[in-house]
């Protein structure tokens, strides 16, 4: 089954990955070889005269291959999971993180950079790597460096378990997802938009039945809890969905457990390297300086966010009462949302989605890219791991390549949940010129059915913005070293900036008129309706702002002063936070921990606040463009190219924020987006 190096796809450095070649039996030669060299260059440069060329740049250059190809295979074990993959994926994860844990611990090499740091040539050294010498000696102590002899193989333990768990958690959670599909007859699908119920039915009739399938996955899913007038459907969906990887179904799909050793092992890690908690350990190299300003700002913001959530849902109850609901549940609130927001504004998201065909949407926005920072983004070719899959350069004014990127839509079964952008390659200079960065951006849409295009929801335009703004972000950077180029080196509740910043201008009448066209009469949305979804922007804002608030304080509350010997669980932590700042309260056998994939199967674990952290940030950084009169300003766009986009992280983010504004970040901004200005 071993393939020869020579024919191993995953070695291959000298373009973009080969995706259509990469095989499961690749995965296993591929990283013994990478990381057997891999450790015979720690070796050799362990002794080296502690210099940029012969210390730093060596290990860049062989980590730097080990990372872009375990990349690939995490990436496919994301979007493309198959029983052979995961098993490669799976049997290959201990072996990457005893390296990165090994590296992390090396004390030679943290004498190294700390010779490098006390020598004459570290002031010598461009920003950026003073910046990556600086970052080392940070992560060396997180990685256990500074741990005693006996602490280092307990410590490397944990990590390995950690990184263990968190695919496992993933794994069972998209198992749960797919174990779940309900066939109906016609009676049942009242009120399901058109289209929806299209590709239910070819998705029944895929699977040789007769009927309307759905299932879990999001493109199914919302649109049922949205506009399907049968309640008991809705219910049924929802407790399938609120009950995923819980002990409500199968006993080896389960997260409770891992859920609680993950808590375990974090706190254990944390402590070992003398943090009381492991949300002060989470917090070192992010922007937030303590778990209490965190939970301070959470505080704060749910206080002002609370008596619009109140108003929102005393709105929603009332109006329940009309549609004969007493009783306003769970599954009914996505439903009696709609047809407030019918009611009260005349549109709905159905309605608002046949004017945002595919094509319509990504021309519209490489237009802001290209007016923004006079960039052309144009089709390329390169191997791709699916035929939906779509491949794009960006190019400057000259026409000189500035990056590339995957673009992959749609949702399948074989692909996580929810949208994110990774990195594939990173921009550095080599020794023949230029490495141009590659990033892959990846959502769960609706594919097109009855040879139509896409249609996307105005949520979707808004997803499909956040996550190009953070390949822009990647993208468009400057810096020529590894370290900090792109998002590298970013702080975790900075990055969110730049794809939060992307939002804001699908609410701009010039950026999205130009982007829409009905799908049936080809007509332009019209200046009513947008003033309409205007008006609704910030319908029920207090309730959103206040669940991501709730999920925020469970993550770091969870991470700081929950003791997961004292008896209770992640779930009761939940509801005594729930007790304290929710309006809406789910039933009791909703099992949200177990499907909150972004702590314990993502790297937001005590940094979930990180999306409202940034949000000021990004609201803030967007009134500069409001303020100028011309959201497509070039000039501002280029300043916000070069003072946040461009610089990575070579510097702290508060820096780059202070250079693009003029001044520190306020809460304004965020509030008044938000509808909440007038907030006390």
């Amino acid at each position: 089954m071993n393939a020869p190096a020579a024919l191993n796809p995953l070695l291959d450095f000298s373009g973009l990955p080969r995706f259509s070649e990469l095989k499961p039996e690749h995965v296993a030669p591929a990283i013994d070889q990478l990381l057997a060299e891999g450790r015979a260059t720690v070796s050799a440069v362990a002794n080296a005269s502690p210099t940029w060329q012969a210390f730093v740049a060596p290990l860049e250059d062989v980590n730097e291959r080990i990372g872009r190809a375990w990349g690939q295979v995490s990436h496919l074990h994301a979007v493309m999971d198959s029983p052979q993959l995961r098993e490669a994926y799976n049997a290959n994860l201990p072996k990457i993180t005893e390296y990165w844990t090994a590296l992390g611990q090396n004390e030679a090499l943290f004498a190294g950079y700390k010779k490098l740091r006390a020598s004459a040539e570290f002031e010598a050294l461009s920003a950026p790597r003073r910046k990556i010498v600086e970052n080392a000696l940070r992560d060396f102590r997180l990685g256990g460096a500074e741990l005693p002899a006996d602490k280092k193989p307990r410590f490397a333990e944990v990590q390995a378990e950690l990184a263990r768990l968190g695919a496992k958690f993933s794994e069972n959670l998209l198992d749960a997802t797919n174990a779940f599909s309900i066939v109906v007859d016609e009676s049942r699908t009242r009120g399901i938009p058109a289209d929806v119920l299209e590709a239910a039915r070819e998705a029944a009739q895929k699977d040789a039945k007769a009927g309307w399938k759905f299932t879990l996955h999001a493109p199914s899913y919302v649109p049922v809890m949205q506009y399907a007038e049968d309640r008991a459907l809705r219910e049924t969906l929802y407790r399938e969905s609120a009950t995923r990887a819980s002990e409500l179904g199968k006993p080896e799909w389960d997260n409770t457990p891992l859920i609680a050793r993950i808590v375990r092992l974090r706190r254990e890690l944390a402590q070992l390297l003398g943090f009381r908690n492991y949300a002060e350990y989470s917090l070192v190299p992010k922007m937030a300086r303590s778990p209490a300003e965190v939970l301070e700002f959470l505080d704060d913001l749910a206080r002002r966010a609370r008596p619009f959530a109140e108003k929102d849902v005393a709105e929603l109850r009332e109006f329940a009462r009309t549609l004969g609901l007493d009783s306003l549940q769970s599954w009914d609130v996505a439903y009696v949302s709609e047809k407030l927001r019918l009611a009260r504004y005349a549109f709905s998201d159905q309605e608002v989605k046949q004017y945002f065909p595919e094509d319509a949407v990504l021309a519209g926005l490489f237009r802001v890219a290209q007016a923004l920072y006079g960039v052309g983004i144009a089709p390329a070719a390169a191997p791709l791991w699916h035929p939906d899959v779509r491949f794009f350069e960006i190019r400057d004014a000259a026409g000189a390549l500035v990056g590339q990127f995957y673009l992959d839509l749609y949702a399948r079964d074989t692909k996580r949940g929810g949208a994110w952008m990774d990195d594939a390659i990173t921009r550095r200079r080599t020794a023949s010129g230029i490495q141009a960065p590659v990033a892959y951006l990846n959502c769960n849409f609706s594919r097109p059915v009855g040879g139509k295009p896409a249609l996307f929801t105005h949520d979707e335009v808004l997803t499909l913005f956040h996550e190009f703004g953070h390949g822009l972000h990647h993208l468009l950077t400057r810096i020529e070293d590894l370290g900090v180029s792109g998002i590298t080196g970013v702080e975790w509740d900075a990055v969110e900036l730049p794809s939060q910043f992307m939002e804001n201008f699908c609410w701009e009448w010039d950026v999205l008129r130009p982007m829409t066209r009905r799908v049936d009469t080809g007509e332009p949305l019209p200046r009513a309706l947008f003033e309409r979804m205007v008006a609704a922007k910030n319908f029920q804002s207090g309730l959103a702002m206040l669940r991501q608030i709730e999920f925020a304080l469970f993550d770091m509350r969870l991470h700081f002063d929950f003791d997961p010997q004292a008896g209770a669980s992640a779930l009761d932590l939940l509801r005594e936070v729930r007790e304290r700042v929710a309006v809406l309260f789910p039933p009791e056998y909703n099992r949200f921990p177990n499907s909150f994939s972004h702590i314990f199967g993502g790297g937001y674990a005590a940094g979930y606040y990180s999306y409202k952290w940034a949000e000021v940030l990004s609201a803030d950084a967007y009134s500069a463009f409001e303020e100028g009169g011309n959201v497509l300003d070039p000039k501002t766009g280029a300043r916000f190219r070069e003072e946040i986009l461009a610089v990575g992280g070579s510097r702290p983010a508060a820096e780059s924020f202070r250079a693009f504004r003029g001044r520190e970040p306020a809460v304004d901004a965020l509030l008044r987006h938000n509808g909440m200005g007038t907030a006390a």
